[in-house]
């Protein structure tokens, strides 16, 4: 654009050159171009009077730009600004009629350096619109992705980090819990969302991540399993509590193939990987299955489940251990439980055998049937639910 204030026909040598450069559409770029003479124009002739306020503006090839004020042949005129007499219009060309549009040309002298300059400024502001606006089209396609990232700066509430073509932000709530992050880190993140900053036309799209999602897990064990990748596997839920512990629960299409041992790996090989990327979280892999009770006690892991009462209405379980194993099944602060009831949706209550039969006395009952008021029971003893990590 240096010479475009002398020789104007350089803004579209300029145009050409850039829209190849940066991709983008060469008529877009000469529109935008167009539209911002026309502003420019009326912008400088607001300190005359009878400025036209209808408009064209002319950009060609070795042609200086050019602006023409368009009027309809009228009888009388009664707003020469958009208007002209029959009689001016035919001294212009013979042939105009009423209703025609004449064009006259209003060019001031020196609009060559006028349109160079907003040229300049529309193009360069057109290049980063159009840039913004792919890198919010690609980021927007890996929403629910994970992306390896590397930590850009530190803030007291968020961490920014570098995700190649624009950078992301992890709110304070997205941290996963004893984990510090530090310039350079390279840590695997999770994209929640993207979005395109309407008010604010200086600013990238704004990419949302997080290390505490569900979804990282899941995104995790896909790179790692081949048998996930191709769809034999299938990861049915997960139920997470960042930093400390997740149940995973898959299901296989494929009889021969164990989806728990899938996920596992060769000697642990591939549930490792994953696990040291969430920095020693704990896993279960358990096997998903469509009978609810059976599930449930799966879901449980590692506490071994004697009985399973269910209700279908109120989609609650009541759940037998044995006595050694009650606070197993419950966990840390009822965390087992907890999580066993986000993975598989029912709501679960646990009692050990002696807690039972002792409800079973005092409620004067001769079946655990009758004791639980119209649940279902279904016995699993001695269960392998799946995994643990």
């Amino acid at each position: 654009m240096a010479n475009a204030a002398n020789n104007t026909p350089d803004i579209v040598e300029a145009i050409s050159a850039l829209a190849r450069e940066r991709d983008i559409s060469e008529e877009m770029l000469i529109n935008t171009v167009e539209e911002a003479c026309k502003a420019a124009f009326r912008r400088s002739g607001r300190q005359h009077t009878g400025t036209p306020m209808n408009l064209s503006v002319v950009i060609a090839r070795k042609k200086p730009v050019q602006v023409f004020a368009r009027k309809v042949v009228v009888e009388e005129v009664e707003d020469d600004n958009v208007q002209i007499s029959l009689k001016e219009a035919l001294a212009i060309r013979p042939d105009f009629q009423l209703g025609d549009i004449v064009e006259i040309d209003v060019t001031p002298a020196d609009f060559g350096r006028v349109a160079a300059q907003t040229a300049k400024q529309v193009i360069v502001q057109r290049i980063r619109e159009a840039e913004r606006g792919k890198i919010y089209d690609e980021y927007v396609e890996k929403e629910n992705e994970i992306l390896t990232a590397i930590v850009q700066r530190v803030e007291p509430k968020c961490v920014y980090v570098e995700l190649g073509l624009t950078e992301g932000v992890m709110e304070e709530s997205e941290y996963m819990p004893g984990e510090e992050y530090r310039e350079g880190d390279h840590i695997k993140v999770y994209v929640l969302q993207v979005h395109r900053n309407r008010n604010d036309v200086q600013r990238v799209p704004q990419v949302y991540v997080s290390r505490i999602h569900p979804g990282l897990v899941k995104r995790l064990f896909e790179m790692e399993v081949p048998e996930i990748a191709n769809g034999i596997v299938q990861i049915k839920s997960i139920a997470r509590e960042a930093g400390s512990r997740t149940k995973m629960a898959v299901y296989s299409s494929d009889v021969q193939i164990d989806p728990v041992g899938a996920c596992v790996g060769p000697r642990g090989s591939r549930v490792e990987k994953v696990i040291a990327e969430l920095r020693n979280e704990k896993i279960d892999i358990i096997k998903w299955s469509p009978d609810p009770a059976e599930f449930v006690a799966n879901a449980l892991n590692p506490a071994h489940v004697v009985s399973v009462f269910i209700s279908d209405a109120e989609k609650i379980c009541r759940v037998i251990v044995p006595d050694n194993q009650l606070s197993l099944a419950i966990g840390k602060e009822g965390q087992n439980a907890r999580l066993a009831a986000k993975l598989t949706g029912w709501k679960i209550d646990i009692k050990s055998e002696t807690q039972f039969e002792e409800h079973l006395r005092e409620q004067g009952m001769s079946s655990a049937e009758e004791a639980m008021g119209g649940y279902s029971e279904q016995d699993y003893y001695d269960q392998d639910p799946g995994y643990e990590e």
